[in-house]
């Protein structure tokens, strides 16, 4: 009985911020317009080389991802800590954690799954070879829960503060650093015709580790953040 409460309250929590973010569609929709233009900016600056664009492709569809998310990650407990319910869901008899675990699946519904589809898009702009396509879709789309999962973390740290943005940057920046070098050095081993394998093994690892270890101290966080 216990198990299915959980989940009913899990299931509840993520349709509720679902709903919410409907009501505030262009909140969810400036991730993605910043991603878009964050990428599409570059050939600007670096010229029509082709073959730079190509080489390049990788790393800025990553960065792009990456910024884009940070961009969001304010959103995953901000609003609920301003109108009181983040220290209701705090004195929830189920497990913080497992409350936690369902906003940032939300995050990364209204955040990751839109960057994921976009991002061909626009590695389509710089040339890259569609064998390098598959492989940059899983980078993705092993790799932008990692972002929002350790995001969580910052933003539980963070979320008291009044202008916490520049914190929480210097908090979960190192922590993306080896993201995003497995990630872009996935595709760029796909783009030279080596197999990814490793890199993505490696996402899949890190995947795995942050579903496990980062609920636990973002629930703790915002318990400290609300003392």
């Amino acid at each position: 009985m216990s198990k299915l409460s959980l989940s009913k309250a899990f299931t509840t929590l993520l349709q509720r911020d679902l709903l919410l973010v409907m009501r505030r569609r262009s909140e969810a929709i400036n991730p993605v317009l910043f991603f878009i233009i964050v990428a599409s900016l570059f050939p600007f600056g670096t010229g029509s080389d082709n073959e730079l664009l190509q080489k390049i492709a990788p790393g800025i569809v990553w960065v792009g991802a990456l910024l884009a998310t940070m961009l969001s990650l304010d959103a995953i407990f901000r609003s609920d800590f301003e109108d009181g319910s983040l220290e209701q869901l705090m004195l929830s008899p189920h497990p913080a954690s497992v409350l936690v675990l369902a906003k940032v699946i939300a995050h990364w519904l209204v955040t990751g799954l839109p960057l994921l589809i976009a991002a061909p898009f626009m590695a389509l702009l710089y040339g890259l070879p569609s064998e390098a396509m598959p492989t940059l879709m899983i980078s993705l789309l092993i790799g932008t829960p990692i972002l929002s999962l350790v995001g969580s973390v910052g933003v539980a740290l963070t979320v008291a503060l009044r202008h916490g943005g520049v914190i929480l940057s210097l908090l979960v920046l190192p922590l993306y650093v080896p993201v995003l070098i497995f990630g872009s050095g996935a595709v760029e081993l796909a783009v030279d015709g080596f197999s990814p394998a490793a890199n993505i093994y490696m996402l899949s690892a890190i995947l795995a580790l942050s579903l496990v270890l980062t609920p636990w101290p973002a629930a703790a966080a915002l318990r400290l953040s609300l003392s």
